[in-house]
């Protein structure tokens, strides 16, 4: 693999990630809309922008490709409606203190994938695998013995996400489509959302006076351009590359919870993300050296 490909990979790969690490910061500034309201409009703008996107970055056949096997669209139905539960429940999460819980969620996400793997798909874990996943188990145990109760948002973050990758896997459409597919599927229930509900906020005409309606407005490239970086960066670096940067961002989500919102990281907290963090440690070395076998 060339040099300037790596580098150029690498760039897209950390921008990718970096924006999906900041999107707190794009939430917060619209906290006074409702979550709910938040991904009706995610939703409708990013199937405009991405609309738009598709006319511009071609993928030849892939409409035909889903008119050929309409099984497919039944399946984006499924996962758009997935996304949308992920999406709400992360916007809910970051505008209601809940930072902490959602970075636990997208590191539990990889260590998901691979239970989910064994359970749905029949692979078989490899023993440094199955370590992986018992630390995660020990670390989710421990708040629930700790709190109480189990970090919900945290779970409902990764298996959402984990069943979205999983289902998408039964429609091999490209990234870009996929979502575009998926958001279209969603508009009219959005649409139909805002017809029923008059006095939601985006509803009132002096709302679009604001900078707040800006801010909803770039739901659409805000959504686009990670995705985008994301999949130019696949072409140039290793998947387990990837793999480990996609780290980034629930450090980045972490960070900001802490440093930025005065999210309180409990003695019992920080103990449970050190369960989660060996796990990762021990899923990445296992894929680490399951690559240098393959090689």
């Amino acid at each position: 693999m060339q040099a300037a490909n790596l580098r150029r990979g690498y760039i897209l790969g950390l921008s990718a990630y970096i924006i999906w690490g900041l999107f707190p910061l794009y939430f917060k500034a619209i906290a006074d809309v409702p979550a709910v309201e938040i991904i009706i409009h995610r939703v409708l703008w990013s199937a405009l922008f991405g609309a738009l996107l598709l006319m511009v970055w071609k993928h030849p056949g892939w409409w035909r490709e889903l008119r050929e096997n309409p099984r497919r669209l039944a399946v984006l139905a499924l996962s758009g409606t997935l996304i949308a539960a992920n999406w709400l429940t992360y916007v809910w999460s970051v505008n209601n203190g809940r930072m902490l819980e959602a970075s636990l969620g997208y590191y539990i996400n990889p260590l998901v994938n691979v239970l989910l793997g064994m359970l749905i798909l029949g692979e078989r874990l490899r023993r440094l695998q199955w370590v992986a996943v018992g630390l995660a188990a020990v670390g989710v145990a421990q708040q629930v013995w700790q709190v109480g109760s189990l970090p919900w948002v945290s779970l409902v973050l990764a298996l959402t996400f984990g069943f979205y990758g999983l289902i998408r896997k039964q429609a091999p459409v490209k990234a870009l489509p996929g979502l575009v597919v998926e958001t279209w599927m969603l508009v009219p229930i959005a649409l139909a959302w805002l017809l029923f509900n008059p006095t939601a906020t985006s509803a009132q005409a002096a709302f679009w006076t604001t900078s707040e309606a800006w801010w909803l407005v770039a739901a659409g490239p805000v959504t686009l351009v990670p995705l985008v970086c994301f999949n130019a960066a696949a072409r140039h670096l290793p998947y387990t590359t990837l793999g480990f940067l996609q780290y980034l961002a629930p450090t980045l989500v972490l960070l900001q919870a802490v440093l930025l919102f005065g999210e309180h990281l409990s003695s019992t907290t920080l103990v449970a993300f050190m369960f989660i963090w060996a796990g990762l440690a021990v899923y990445s070395i296992d894929a680490w050296m399951s690559l240098r076998r393959r090689r």
